[in-house]
């Protein structure tokens, strides 16, 4: 950029003093701006560059203190990847006698009409587990995971609402938002089981729960035990061999939260990943926050060359731990330990992808503004040099500067 331009100087002596007629030195100034910028030469701008990159290398670079912060969030982060507790899928049978501590359900409901009694919703298996009788609706809610996905109850963020107003009126809602009425019905070897029966208003479901919720104390605390049974049955599916689905894919499509869940994408999962993910932003919150407290402006040259340093502590520390966990992961797998594959720390791996693109953002943003201040130090050293000169020259064809020359 800079070869091109024509300074002040130049332009003056290159000149006739008639084409410098009547130009002040603020009129020559704009004149040679407007064609370039300094006489600074093509080469003389690349050794700058290399000469002040290096400059930022060496004043970012990580000293004695910043390798002791590195490996200490390199240790928290493979600390925090082999003490994550990962709870073990069981069967529906196992889980629900954990979680339910022998509490035990059975249907035998007295059909009222989107009004179950406080006994009812407590002693009754929760309405949208229901499958007897989904061929009279061609619903197709078959087991396992196929009722989960196809029922609004079971979905682990519209179950708290749709879920808790099922349980509270008796009632089961599709994936489709289309509800029904749960009977007490009777298999071929007179057993009694939960069986969708007839068709019912998803408006009035809505209508029910909010008028138990407004009616009295009455109302308030059936809608509050519905909520609690929510909550005990999302937490006794969510870690079965079934699990949940994502939440919100089912309305979308009850076959692709279904096949997602065969790949490992259920929200149990999920909420592993979650958890792995905290965790990791957490350690990189407090150890980013510790460095940044010793900031020392006597001895660092700016606050943001120093958070460079915060970033790069912070990359290093999550690509080493993401490494070693990858590493560790593969060699288990490869001896045929195929329990430790869990152990993958997926969260924390996305977490170390965010830091480094991020933080390599920043890192070159700062580097920038570096190099241009640098590099426009010694432009305005060349442009007062260049002023000078055209000061002087001016004076001796008898031209007088402006005093509001900058």
């Amino acid at each position: 950029m800079m070869n091109k331009r024509k300074s002040l100087f130049e332009y003056c002596t290159t000149n006739s003093e008639e084409d410098l007629n009547f130009k002040t030195i603020d009129e020559l100034y704009d004149i040679t701006l407007s064609e370039a910028e300094v006489n600074i030469t093509y080469e003389n701008y690349l050794d700058d560059y290399e000469r002040i990159e290096n400059e930022f290398r060496k004043i970012t670079k990580l000293d004695k203190l910043d390798i002791k912060f590195l490996f200490f969030a390199t240790a928290l982060q493979c600390l925090r990847q082999h003490t994550l507790v990962f709870k073990e899928r069981v069967d529906h049978k196992t889980s629900d006698k954990n979680v339910k501590k022998g509490i035990k359900e059975s249907s035998d409901r007295s059909h009222k009409w989107y009004n179950p009694s406080l006994e009812e919703i407590i002693s009754n298996p929760v309405p949208f587990d229901a499958m007897f009788g989904s061929k009279d609706y061609n619903l197709g809610i078959g087991g396992g995971f196929g009722h989960r996905a196809k029922t609004l109850g079971h979905d682990p963020l519209l179950g708290w609402i749709f879920g808790t107003m099922n349980i509270a009126t008796s009632t089961l809602t599709t994936y489709s938002f289309e509800s029904y009425h749960i009977k007490t019905g009777y298999t071929v070897d007179n057993k009694r089981r939960d069986k969708i029966s007839n068709r019912a208003s998803t408006e009035k479901v809505f209508k029910y729960s909010v008028d138990k919720l407004m009616s009295g104390n009455e109302g308030r605390m059936n809608l509050a035990t519905s909520l609690i049974k929510e909550y005990i049955h999302l937490k006794s599916d969510i870690n079965t061999i079934a699990g949940l689905p994502i939440p919100i894919v089912s309305t979308v499509s009850p076959k692709l939260a279904e096949k997602l869940a065969n790949y490992g994408f259920d929200t149990a999962n999920l909420k592993t990943v979650v958890t792995q993910a905290s965790g990791a932003m957490i350690i990189n919150f407090f150890i980013g926050m510790i460095h940044r407290m010793l900031y020392d402006e006597t001895k660092e040259h700016s606050i943001e060359l120093y958070e460079v340093k915060t970033r790069k502590i912070l990359s290093y520390s999550n690509l080493l731990a993401s490494t070693s966990n990858v590493i560790y992961v593969a060699i288990n797998a490869y001896i045929g330990n195929t329990k430790e594959i869990r152990k993958l720390d997926v969260g924390g791996l996305l977490v170390t992808l965010y830091r480094l693109i991020s933080d390599d953002k920043f890192i070159h943003k700062i580097k920038k503004e570096f190099i241009e201040t640098e590099l426009h130090k010694k432009i305005n050293l060349e442009l007062l040099e260049e002023k000078n000169k055209t000061e002087e020259l001016l004076k001796n064809l008898n031209y007088e500067a402006s005093s509001n020359f900058v």
